[in-house]
């Protein structure tokens, strides 16, 4: 099994070697949908603890704007057009990103579709809107993992990790096609892990509270609604982009090599009062 730190990583550093396997420096990520919002705070981290951060979005624009950001903060990143919904798209961005760096480390698949749906009943959800979510946020995953599977099967070493939502355990409704599509992503995760668990490749789903960012919603939550939410964690503040980034990086590490097939929770315990 290839260890891209190891091969990567300056070995004169000091550093003791059980400190090494908490870094992720020298490892090539992945970030889908890193244009704004969770993807770009986690791209915008990792390359601060000098990964090199693969930003990757439907928008061009939004993806070289945050690539300059690194940059200027003196990080390393590729900004690279995806649409996850295609295959041949989730594959070209591989391809890209070997071209360049050689390997993929890790994956994370944030991109997904939310901010821009409307509350609806049910049976009130178009068809048309149904489809369009499944295909962004479950095919889109899948898509993204096929693409990146066969080097990282090759390079013996990989880290894939799936975004979820606390709403699966809470039943949000009004949402049930997101609902419906994060809940697909945490049976997705179980299976994969069994499957590329043998290939050293941990597969792991983080299920977040609700995030506020920059992200302009259809359906803004009111300020009692985020305060009553707040009020339910056993740490009664707002979640921001950053509360994700610890769990998120440590899993890429060689330090959670041997957690794979896990949905965690990362919610300042909302669900945990439940």
């Amino acid at each position: 099994m290839t260890d891209p730190i190891a091969t990567h990583a300056p070995k004169d550093s000091g550093v003791p070697e059980f400190a090494r396997d908490f870094s992720v420096e020298g490892r090539v990520v992945i970030v889908t949908g890193a244009g704004q919002g969770i993807g770009r705070e986690l791209a915008r981290q990792f390359a601060a603890a000098r990964a090199i951060a693969i930003v990757a979005d439907l928008n061009p624009d939004r993806a070289a704007s945050v690539v300059a950001e690194i940059e200027t903060a003196g990080g390393r990143a590729m900004a690279v057009s995806v649409d996850i919904a295609s295959r041949e798209s989730a594959e070209a961005m591989v391809a890209a990103v070997i071209g360049k760096y050689g390997r993929v480390d890790a994956l994370i698949n944030n991109a997904g579709i939310f901010a821009t749906l409307n509350k609806r009943t049910f049976d009130q959800i178009p068809q048309a809107e149904w489809e369009l979510v499944m295909k962004v946020n479950v095919t889109g995953v899948f898509n993204c993992v096929c693409a990146v599977a066969q080097p990282m099967r090759d390079q013996g070493f990989g880290r894939i990790i799936n975004l979820s939502s606390d709403s699966v355990h809470k039943g949000t409704m009004n949402y049930l096609h997101y609902v419906t599509s994060k809940s697909a992503v945490i049976g997705m995760t179980n299976s994969l892990s069994r499957e590329l668990g043998p290939h050293g490749i941990t597969v792991n789903a983080i299920r977040p509270g609700s995030v506020a960012t920059e992200v302009e919603r259809t359906h803004n939550p009111t300020t009692e609604i985020r305060q009553r939410n707040a009020d339910l964690q056993c740490i009664p503040r707002g979640m921001v982009p950053t509360d994700l980034v610890g769990l998120t990086m440590f899993l890429t590490t060689n330090a959670a090599a041997f957690i794979t097939g896990q949905t965690i929770a990362c919610d300042g315990g909302y669900t945990h009062s439940f």
